[in-house]
């Protein structure tokens, strides 16, 4: 499943070096997108990090929030969850399932 599989997501929009730009702006469909992790007052956990994977490899694009007194790096949550970090608004991020053959 590509890019291009999931509702309201196009691959016309590449990026130098064969990249594909996934905003909000160009796929008005990660709006919709309701939040399915939430991060507490512990930080990002393991455990935490383990449900990310298991829902990115269900649903490929998934959006997490954190609590507004948790400090969360979000390039760190996405590399640990061997995902790619969409973008990032306040206290929310969208991450996106790193392909088998895609590089760090």
């Amino acid at each position: 499943m590509g890019v291009g599989d999931l509702p309201g997501m196009q691959e016309d929009n590449p990026v130098p070096g064969g990249e594909i730009l996934l905003t909000t702006k160009t796929n008005p469909a990660m709006q919709d997108l309701k939040a399915t992790v939430w991060i507490g007052k512990q930080g990002c956990t393991a455990a935490t990090i383990e449900e990310i994977a298991a829902q990115l490899k269900k649903r490929k694009v998934i959006k997490v929030k954190w609590l507004q007194n948790t400090e969360i790096d979000p390039e760190a949550v996405a590399e640990a969850a061997r995902a790619i970090l969409v973008e990032v608004r306040g206290k929310t991020m969208v991450l996106f399932e790193r392909g088998k053959n895609e590089k760090k």
